[in-house]
């Protein structure tokens, strides 16, 4: 896994109440204390802006705010995976996986 995700994944670790965060000090202390929904509230909105940031580059707008939008909505799914157990290194071991195979295989093979 890359360097920073792993800090960034180590960090967003420490930061969860159960391990000490504060969420009087703590942004992600404080999304942890207020549970899975507003979690995966916040990614939902932050892949809104990314989808919306890239509409408007492909408009002619600024492509650099895709980048910042997508880096938010990474951020928000790595505290979302530390929420339900998981590291990026497992998805990063997941893609690994799949890769060399065909998308539609891929797809058409998984049980849900």
């Amino acid at each position: 896994m890359s360097t920073i995700l792993d800090r960034l994944a180590e960090t967003i670790e420490a930061r969860k109440p159960v391990n000490g965060g504060d969420p009087a000090t703590s942004y992600v202390a404080k999304l942890f204390a207020k549970g899975d929904d507003a979690i995966l509230k916040k990614v939902g909105e932050e892949a809104v802006e990314a989808v919306m940031a890239a509409k408007d580059a492909r408009n002619g707008g600024d492509s650099g705010k895709v980048l910042y939008e997508c880096a938010d909505l990474w951020f928000h799914s790595i505290v979302m995976l530390a929420q339900f157990g998981l590291t990026p290194q497992q998805v990063l071991d997941e893609l690994a996986r799949r890769e060399g195979l065909s998308g539609l295989e891929e797809k058409a093979a998984r049980k849900d």
